[in-house]
């Protein structure tokens, strides 16, 4: 386990580092969140602030401490990885834990409804009910748009709407609808499912079981949400709420078109290309089981925000989509976007609009769960990134090339940069304040204490 290099990340989604077991409770918890979402690694004698390495005293005795109490408080039963590792003349506990295959764990003396608690961010939180359910689910090897909705019938589907929106199938009867999962069979009757009836449902009957199936637009004067210039409710069929939502996006982001010969083109503050990506992604993945949460899309005059209920599902973390990898919430809602041409490849979405703001000259979208919530943030121009001051170039090109990945220390870079070592300690000490750099040592004056350019 390479030490140095995990001290140069952040907490995270899968990783988090504690002082010591003297919370007990709160490494439970950590655990127990890590096991019901993508896994992760939990570092003991470490400061998790300052990263400070200061070891522990007994690590025989506080492994088997630690593995008791995993054992007693825990339900199902959860097996972590646990090793003591010895790094310069002290001593850490590593313990990994792997996506839990038995989801949802919990504490015993909260019980399987309140002892159950989720990573999102670098934070633990109790999973709410929709939550819990979806993990059962997941357990099944279920979705939740798959899920019949017994109490109405196949007339709660607008087979006008359905023909419109699928021409390709020629013949869109109950056993078309049937093998696409909007209809399925209860008993002797034939229902909609979730899925179905938020794809091609009947206003009435959609909007009393899905009110909070929408999308809400704005568009606001600044980088905040205090001046709001327009703004777009768009309901109905989750096909045309997409559409809807999209070309409010491109109306605002349209200026004034440039000419060349007999070409006109229309010039964009942003990559709509990547909007309709995230747009899609967000509708595709969206926790409709969430109430009083409506899909988000927020525009500003430096980003524009794509924000859905629902948390990236158990083993997937945001490093993995941004690679591809891909889990389908809603198999129904993916299956009948991929017919329309919304999807292309599954997983390849995210990568797509990556590329696309790479083209645009942009920074890569960034990715981040809130609360129960997942949000996908696109520079635009106005948002671009000044161009760092040669003092800092100097010390980013020093610290990314490959000889030095082990770090520099400052009088290190002082010398390779040609900056003087006070300047140095000045600079770098704003860079730690700004995230932008790593140090990695037991304290100040630690003789061995490096500097790590941040690449993620």
């Amino acid at each position: 386990m390479d030490i140095p290099t995990l001290l140069q990340k952040e907490e995270g989604k899968t990783l988090e580092f504690k002082r010591d077991l003297s919370s007990p409770d709160k490494v439970l918890q950590t655990l127990i969140a890590f096991a019901n979402t993508a896994g992760g690694l939990l570092l003991f004698g470490i400061e998790n602030r300052t990263k400070k390495v200061l070891g522990i005293t007994d690590p025989l005795r506080e492994e088997e401490r630690l593995a008791n109490l995993i054992a007693d408080r825990i339900e199902p039963r959860l097996v972590p990885s646990v090793e003591i590792i010895a790094w310069r003349s002290i001593q850490i506990i590593a313990i990994e834990i792997y996506p839990g295959a038995s989801r949802p764990y919990y504490l015993k003396n909260l019980g399987p409804v309140n002892g159950v608690f989720v990573r999102t961010g670098s934070t633990n939180r109790k999973a709410d009910q929709p939550l819990i359910q979806e993990m059962r689910r997941m357990a099944r090897n279920e979705t939740y748009d798959e899920s019949p909705l017994p109490h109405l019938n196949s007339e709660a589907i607008d087979f006008r709407v359905a023909s419109e929106l699928l021409p390709r199938r020629p013949r869109l009867n109950r056993a078309a609808l049937q093998t696409l999962r909007a209809l399925a069979q209860v008993e002797r009757k034939l229902v909609p499912t979730v899925g179905g009836l938020l794809l091609l449902g009947k206003e009435p009957e959609r909007e009393r079981e899905f009110p909070d199936a929408w999308i809400q637009c704005g568009r606001f004067d600044g980088p905040d949400k205090s001046v709001i210039v327009d703004r777009l409710e768009c309901h109905g069929v989750l096909p045309r709420t997409l559409e809807a939502a999209f070309e409010f996006v491109r109306k605002h982001a349209l200026h004034p078109a440039r000419i060349e010969g007999l070409k006109r083109e229309d010039l964009t503050s942003i990559p709509l290309r990547a909007v309709r990506e995230l747009l899609v992604n967000a509708v595709v993945h969206a926790d409709y089981a969430q109430q009083g949460a409506p899909i988000r899309v927020s525009l500003f005059t430096d980003r524009i925000e794509i924000e859905n209920p629902g948390v990236l599902l158990a083993g997937l973390s945001i490093e993995d989509i941004k690679q591809g990898v891909s889990k389908i919430r809603n198999r129904v809602i993916g299956r009948v976007f991929k017919e329309l041409g919304y999807i292309e490849q599954w997983g390849s979405g995210i990568q797509r609009a990556m590329r696309e703001c790479h083209k645009a000259g942009l920074p890569e979208p960034v990715f981040q769960e809130l609360a129960f919530r997942f949000r996908a943030t696109i520079p635009t121009e106005a948002g671009k990134p000044a161009r760092q001051d040669s003092m800092t170039e100097k010390i980013r090109t020093a610290l990314l090339i490959p000889a030095n990945a082990g770090g520099l220390s400052t009088q290190e870079l002082a010398t390779k940069t040609g900056i003087s070592a006070r300047s140095m300690r000045e600079r770098l000490a704003k860079l730690l304040d700004l995230g932008m750099i790593a140090v990695v040592g037991k304290n100040p004056r630690d003789p061995l204490r490096k500097y790590h350019w941040k690449t993620i």
